[in-house]
């Protein structure tokens, strides 16, 4: 995998790849590297580690790549409160993974922005997303790395292990470590 794209998933993409939530998006633009070789690489290499990519929109010279834990989605869709957020917005029970991130995709392709219920494909605590949701975005408690109506305890407790896990894989590439070994949960020390 090229050195780019490495930095690129170890900046916006490190709490998926270091398994404290589920998933991840970033854009990135497809004449910085070649995305769909990069993808398909990162997808046979990193399945072993039950990580996998998929693109979810390309949109002039950028693609939106969803990170993504396919075990941690599945059950995070299947959570009662999650299915009935999803249910307004047309994903129905019986969907597994795939399907949703199907409509998920499709529903980021015809709104031209990002659908409300991303943040639950995101790890964002149900409570969160719809509070974001019924609020229009207002009222809510604390604004980090997504805006909070629930527990504002455990929201920080998650903006500071994100940012961890993101010092960690960016310190290790600056180390002239490949982001597989970084990985490896013999390498693994974020604290």
């Amino acid at each position: 995998m090229e050195a780019g794209f490495q930095r690129a998933l170890a900046e916006y993409a490190a709490p998926t790849l270091c398994g404290s939530k589920c998933g991840s998006l970033l854009c990135i633009s497809d004449r910085a590297c070649s995305v769909t070789e990069n993808v398909v690489e990162f997808n046979r290499a990193f399945k072993t580690l039950g990580l996998r990519i998929r693109l979810m929109c390309r949109c002039r010279d950028r693609v939106r790549l969803y990170v993504y834990r396919p075990g941690e989605l599945e059950k995070r869709l299947a959570l009662p409160e999650v299915q009935s957020l999803l249910a307004d917005f047309g994903y129905s029970s019986g969907m597994d993974a795939g399907k949703c991130l199907s409509r998920l995709s499709m529903r980021i392709a015809c709104a031209g922005g990002f659908p409300h219920e991303i943040g639950v494909f995101l790890g964002y605590p149900a409570r969160d997303v719809a509070g974001f949701i019924e609020n229009g975005g207002r009222n809510f408690k604390l604004c980090g790395l997504w805006k909070v109506y629930g527990d504002t305890l455990d929201a920080l407790r998650l903006f500071d292990e994100y940012a961890k896990c993101r010092e960690y894989l960016c310190n290790r590439l600056g180390e002239g470590c490949d982001l597989y070994t970084a990985l490896l949960p013999e390498s693994m020390e974020v604290s």
